[in-house]
C-alpha cells in the first residue's frame, strides 16, 4: 500500500525550486488556507512557515510583518474578486434591468466565492492605518467598476452616481458578509441587491 507523504515533506523537497513570485504565491495561497481552515488569528509568519514547508527567514522575506502579510493577503483576494467581476460583466448594449440583475448577481457571487476569508482578514486588519489606505483604494476601483456600468442606464449627475457606487459597494460587502455567515440566501441577498441598484439609478 503506497503511504500519502505528509504535506510539509512534500513543500520541503519543492523549496528550492520555485521563482521569487512563485514562492510568494505559494505563500499567499498557503496563507488563505490557513485562514479558511484555522482562523485569521492563527495567521502568523511563523506558522505560515511551517504549512509552507519554508524556513521563517523566507516568509520574512517577503512579507516582513504579520500585518503586510494580511494587507497583501486581503489585496489578492479582492484583485482576484475583481477579475472575476470584470470577466463576467464583459458583455455590453445589455438592457438597463438586465444590467442591474447581472450586476448584484455578479458582484455578490464574486464575493461569496471567495468564502469568507475576506471578510476575515478585514477584521484581523481593523485599526491598522495601512489597512485603511489599502481598503479605500480597492473600494475606490470597484466603485469606478459600478460607475462604467451603470452610467449608460442613469440620468444623474456623475458625481451623485459616483458616490452612490460607493455605497452599494459597501452594501454589496455586507451582504456578501450577511450570505457567507448563513444570515440569509443568496437569493435574498440578491433581490435586496438589485433594489438597491435600481434606486441609484433613478436618482
Amino acid at each position: 500500500m503506497q503511504v500519502e507523504k505528509p504535506k510539509a515533506a512534500v513543500d520541503n523537497r519543492t523549496a528550492g525550486r520555485l521563482s521569487k513570485p512563485e514562492r510568494r504565491q505559494q505563500l499567499l495561497e498557503t496563507a488563505r488556507l490557513i485562514v479558511r481552515e484555522e482562523g485569521a488569528d492563527r495567521l502568523t509568519l511563523g506558522h505560515l512557515a511551517v504549512r509552507a514547508g519554508v524556513s521563517k527567514p523566507v516568509t520574512y522575506e517577503h512579507f516582513e510583518t504579520r500585518t503586510r502579510l494580511l494587507i497583501e493577503l486581503y489585496r489578492w483576494i479582492d484583485t482576484e474578486r475583481i477579475t472575476a467581476f470584470r470577466t463576467l460583466m464583459a458583455q455590453e448594449n445589455r438592457p438597463a434591468k438586465e444590467t442591474v440583475s447581472a450586476l448584484a448577481k455578479t458582484y455578490l457571487a464574486c464575493g461569496t466565492d471567495q468564502g469568507d476569508e475576506f471578510h476575515a482578514v478585514g477584521a484581523a486588519l481593523a485599526g491598522s492605518e495601512e489597512r485603511a489606505g489599502v481598503y479605500q483604494r480597492l473600494v475606490d476601483a470597484v466603485a469606478e467598476m459600478f460607475v462604467e456600468v451603470l452610467r449608460p442606464h442613469s440620468s444623474g449627475r456623475l458625481e451623485s452616481l459616483a458616490l452612490a457606487c460607493e455605497a452599494l459597494v459597501a452594501a454589496g460587502d455586507a451582504l456578501t458578509g450577511a450570505v457567507t455567515r448563513g444570515n440569509c440566501s443568496a437569493a435574498e441577498a440578491e433581490e435586496v441587491y438589485v433594489n438597491l441598484i435600481e434606486a441609484v439609478t433613478k436618482c
